[in-house]
């Protein structure tokens, strides 16, 4: 989903969510107050609202199998099922999200919340910042585009080469047109010689028909001489590149060895064994997850109704008289057996299970680290053995090439004897031919012979030269559109490799700023400044050690002198802690554009924050997402502008 922009009612169907039986809410864009006592299943309709967007952190209603919730937007129509299975609650339908980590994150803050009870937990906040970014995909975009760089440089390098021939090949190419044209008057000169010379001669003669047949046959005989040894030339030169080229093949392929097998094995077995592990975690923390919604849900009073339901179907009234239901004596009813449970009981079991799974987290962050560091070794071992593969593959096709050239060769020389033989055998008849008289002319039909050889092996090296220039000249074209194109390479690497250092900077400066104006509205006493510093630490990975980032919180406060101090997170008030958990929530909202994914942010469970502080966080929260549902106590919500939408009744 591109940009999110909803400026209709929300139209909200839900059945079995939490403490609600059956209910249909009206959602308006800008602010929702749901205002009421507690047990009034505002939390459950917040729940509805994240199961309706994808979440999978709702409750079903304890008495039902199956829940339901539907909501319209924008003429679009998404709805989720909840269906109770052995190990808790199973989802199912169309919602708004494919993937709610975000909004789970960033946008969902209700108690539970990671991003929100970060700040009180002490837990990692880059961790919780990054979470999100897919950073393996990163590294494959990285590893992508360095290739592509690889090969580009690799002809720029090879066409560069070249262009830095042309000075050389436009002298060569000077050099052979005076050596032609020096030939060239050269050979007029011997024509013209020739011609006088063979006035003279008696132009009857049968030996003359005969001897001017016998120097052309040697005339062709020598031209096809000297194209054998040229190519007995070349072969010899690629035979000597192939050997050199294979020689080295040789020593890279010594080079290799064959400790990587049983290494890899290794490591993909422990690869096995951290997937297992880490199934292992995620369904622990699913299942913690679970157990805590249920508690709180118990907290909400969810129990009493279980347990009303239950005895009403026998016949008993489980709840007592209505006095004793209105007063709050800081039990919960158990809705299993019925006893009374102490109110701090339960949050302290919450407290443990949430303490529990945080370690969970924390265990199955550092068993995706170390599956990461794995994955790369194994990476790196199989890009060796496709490296030694390849080596191997190409030493085979040119010990092929070798064989071939030298069977080129072999022809070319036996061809070479045959020739020299040949003409050896001729230069003797045409010796014999000679006579007193004619010696002059065959001296001068046999200098005009090599003086035209010679210019046309002139001409066709010229044209070569020629050819070579222009193909380098084509080349400088192509250089500029390679330059331009690994200009283009390094900036999406650097964007690449930039991307994380960025969104920690982002996410820093959102809080750092977002916190001071927060700070700067709500005026809390001696509280001069909460911010983020980014800094880097050293932690092992895997067998080696590497700088990671990490954000220090730090708070500072001033004496009734005014005098700054730095002060502990564990000193701020209840009241302090949630607003900035809250702030740093937003602060994750923001640097992730999470308003263009979902048009929803939620909040729940302010009352460690007065009234009067409520209602400007509110107002400041205001601007950021289409539609800011926020559960409130009436007297909290009377603080509120009267003109935002209320919703009393669930």
């Amino acid at each position: 989903m591109s940009s999110v922009q909803s400026q209709q009612t929300v139209r909200l169907h839900v059945e079995n969510v939490g403490g609600i039986d059956e209910t249909d809410v009206e959602l308006g864009p800008g602010v929702n107050v749901l205002a009421g006592r507690n047990a009034t299943n505002r939390t459950s309709l917040l729940q509805a609202i994240m199961a309706a967007l994808g979440s999978e952190r709702a409750s079903l209603k304890g008495d039902a199998e199956r829940g339901y919730v539907e909501m319209t937007i924008d003429g679009e129509t998404y709805s989720r099922t909840l269906r109770r299975t052995n190990g808790g609650v199973a989802f199912d339908g169309d919602p708004y999200l494919d993937d709610p980590e975000l909004a789970d994150l960033f946008a969902f803050l209700l108690e539970s919340n990671e991003s929100r009870r970060a700040v009180a937990r002490g837990a990692n906040l880059r961790e919780l910042i990054m979470r999100p970014v897919d950073t393996e995909a990163i590294r494959a975009d990285i590893d992508r585009v360095e290739s592509e760089k690889r090969e580009v440089e690799q002809r720029l390098e090879e066409l560069r080469d070249r262009r830095d021939r042309l000075p050389e090949l436009e002298s060569r190419k000077e050099r052979l047109e005076s050596e032609l044209q020096s030939l060239e008057d050269e050979l007029e000169a011997k024509r013209q010689e020739l011609d006088e010379a063979d006035l003279d001669v008696e132009e009857g003669r049968e030996e003359q028909a005969e001897l001017q047949s016998r120097l052309s046959d040697l005339r062709d005989l020598r031209s096809e001489l000297d194209d054998i040894e040229f190519d007995l030339e070349t072969e010899r030169e690629s035979l000597r590149s192939l050997r050199s080229e294979r020689s080295s093949l040789e020593s890279e392929l010594a080079e290799f060895s064959d400790e990587h097998a049983g290494e890899k094995s290794d490591l993909e077995s422990e690869i096995e064994r951290l997937r297992g592990r880490k199934r292992e975690l995620d369904s622990v923390v699913s299942q913690l997850q679970n157990l805590i919604q249920f508690n709180e849900s118990v907290l909400e009073g969810e129990g009493e109704r279980i347990f009303d339901l239950l005895h009403e179907h026998d016949g008993e009234s489980g709840s007592g008289s209505l006095t004793d239901q209105l007063v709050d004596d800081g039990t919960v009813t158990c809705w299993t057996c019925g006893s009374e449970v102490s109110r701090e009981s339960i949050e302290e079991t919450v407290d443990n299970l949430q303490n529990l799974r945080k370690e969970k987290v924390g265990e199955r962050t550092r068993v995706r680290s170390k599956l990461d560091d794995l994955k790369s070794e194994v990476e790196a071992i199989e890009e060796t053995e496709q490296r030694r593969t390849n080596v191997r593959r190409k030493h085979e096709r040119l010990g092929d090439q070798i064989d071939a050239t030298e069977d080129r060769i072999e022809r070319l020389e036996e061809n070479r004897e045959e020739l020299t033989d040949e003409i050896r055998s001729l230069e003797e008849i045409v010796e014999g031919l000679r006579e007193e008289d004619f010696g002059r002319v065959l001296d001068l039909h046999k200098e005009v012979n090599q003086l035209e050889f010679d210019r046309d092996r002139k001409r066709d090296e010229l044209n070569d030269v020629r050819d070579e220039i222009e193909e380098v000249e084509r080349a400088g074209d192509r250089i500029n559109d390679l330059e331009a194109e690994r200009e283009s390479l390094t900036e999406r690497l650097e964007d690449l490799r930039t991307r994380i250092a960025r969104l920690e900077t982002d996410a820093i400066e959102n809080f750092n700023e977002h916190m001071e104006r927060v700070l700067d509205i709500l005026g809390y006493e001696n509280l001069e400044r909460i911010w983020i510093e980014r800094t880097e630490r050293e932690v092992r990975e895997g067998r080696r050690k590497v700088k990671k980032s990490h954000f220090d919180l730090h708070v500072v406060r001033n004496t009734e002198s005014g005098a700054a101090y730095e002060d502990t997170v564990d000193h701020l008030s209840e009241s302090e802690r949630e607003v900035t958990g809250l702030v740093f929530a937003l602060a994750g909202y923001l640097v992730h554009d999470v308003h263009e994914v979902v048009p929803f942010v939620l909040l729940d469970s302010l009352e460690a924050i007065d009234s009067n502080r409520i209602a400007e966080l509110v107002d400041y929260f205001e601007g950021y997402p289409e539609h800011l549902v926020v559960a409130l106590l009436p007297e909290d919500a009377a603080a509120l502008d009267e003109e935002f939408r209320r919703v009393t009744e669930i």
